[in-house]
């Protein structure tokens, strides 16, 4: 049986991995305690007393906006630690999975980005996931890049449960509506990046992008959320754009991505946002 390292099992979708990936081998789960990304030495500690023959690295600096302020940090985590988790990967021979995102792009291109386009990260998020992909590439490991997009589920910090707990405590809610996007469920791309592993062969190494059917916009996903939680009253939605809620960190204004790569070497597709979304509420 192979053995399989996990890297954020804390996290929304490391979580779900430590669920999905069972029936693939051994899973060794580790958090931040075990194995600290901020740190290569304990990165290379852990994979060489491990030896996996797949890494799976499903931790990341995901506070968008801290980043701004935590530039050395996120890079360290987000940038420089994917490139020697690949390293280790390829004195080993083993596959390394890794997660990205939308934020490599700008969103100024009309229609859903391919894995082709030239990323043009708006926020050092974006930057710092982005030379976490090329320092993977670089390092000339066998790969799996997913990126995804406005990840959500039952546990951690996320849109879904920032809405819940805003809509008991307020009588109105402004949401940004000329943001685009595809909200993607952590348990679907853990059950995906399963799928893709259990029938990945040679020659399907590289970078896709996962996420689910269909788009809306920040607004359309509250809506959505609160249809779901059957509150007995809910908020008065506003809808204003992006310039009237400035944040630390800029967005792109379209992260729809397209999934068809993904689709054509894996044939996973995954289902409708909206389906997803009352399927995760409706299971807690």
């Amino acid at each position: 049986m192979r053995t399989i390292l996990l890297i954020g099992k804390n996290g929304q979708v490391g979580w779900e991995l430590q669920r999905t990936l069972a029936p693939l081998g051994n899973v060794v789960a580790t958090g931040s305690l075990e194995l600290n990304l901020a740190d290569p030495d304990s990165i290379r500690k852990n994979v060489r007393e491990i030896r996996p023959d797949l890494i799976v690295n499903a931790a990341a600096y995901t506070a968008v906006d801290r980043a701004e302020s935590e530039p050395e940090i996120a890079m360290k985590i987000n940038g420089i630690a994917p490139g020697i988790l690949a390293e280790e990967a390829a004195r080993l021979g083993a596959l390394l999975v890794h997660y990205s995102t939308d934020y490599v792009f700008d969103g100024k291109k009309n229609g859903p980005y391919l894995e082709s386009d030239s990323p043009n990260p708006l926020s050092v998020y974006g930057k710092t996931k982005l030379a976490g992909e090329e320092a993977i590439r670089n390092a000339g490991a066998r790969h799996l890049i997913f990126r995804t997009s406005w990840v959500y589920g039952m546990r951690g910090h996320n849109f879904l449960l920032t809405i819940s707990r805003l809509a008991k405590e307020r009588d109105e809610l402004r949401i940004i509506d000329d943001q685009i996007g595809a909200p993607t469920w952590s348990r679907m791309i853990a059950g995906a990046s399963s799928i893709a592993l259990a029938g990945f062969r040679e020659g399907l190494e590289g970078t896709y992008h996962l996420t689910s059917k269909g788009t809306t916009s920040w607004y359309g996903f509250t809506q959505a959320i609160l249809e779901c939680a059957h509150l007995e009253k809910n908020p008065k939605l506003i809808s204003i754009p992006t310039e009237a809620y400035p944040l630390p960190a800029a967005r792109p204004k379209n992260s729809i991505l397209s999934n068809e790569k993904l689709q054509f070497a894996f044939g996973i597709s995954l289902p409708d946002w909206r389906s997803c979304l009352a399927l995760c509420m409706e299971r807690t």
